[in-house]
């Protein structure tokens, strides 16, 4: 399955979904300094360092660096990673909110991630935005 294009239909059925507990946003050399790579939400590779996406309770028990702790919303439609728009409507969303957001595209799925103290606020900005 490749997943919904149509704009419309992406919005009507985003339903979005606050995953428990917070997240943090941290920086590696490289990933051998990172002890189960099975803990980690994710990573991204930067010319600068590398970026790790975790719960903050691990990093903390590793001993990673932070400035940000977040919440982790899930669209739970299955997206198309050529679907047109539906980053700018939900960002847009948010913008009329004042809350910042960091975006994650996966193969099924839309990830928000927002300040913590946002997340509630997010959630009722998207809601809205699906009906």
């Amino acid at each position: 399955m490749s997943g919904e294009k149509n704009l419309t239909i992406l919005l009507q059925n985003m339903e979005p979904v606050l995953n428990s507990g917070d997240y943090v946003f941290s920086t590696v050399e490289n990933l051998s300094q990172i002890p189960n790579m099975e803990k980690l939400l994710f990573f991204f590779r930067e010319k600068e360092a590398v970026t790790v996406v975790l719960e903050k309770s691990i990093a903390d028990e590793w001993n990673l660096k932070y400035n940000y702790i977040s919440s982790w919303i899930t669209l739970s439609v299955h997206s198309s990673l050529e679907a047109v728009g539906l980053t700018a409507a939900f960002a847009n969303a948010l913008k009329r909110e004042n809350i910042s957001c960091n975006v994650i595209a996966a193969y099924f799925h839309d990830h928000i991630f927002v300040a913590k103290g946002d997340a509630g606020r997010a959630m009722e900005a998207l809601r809205k935005l699906s009906t």
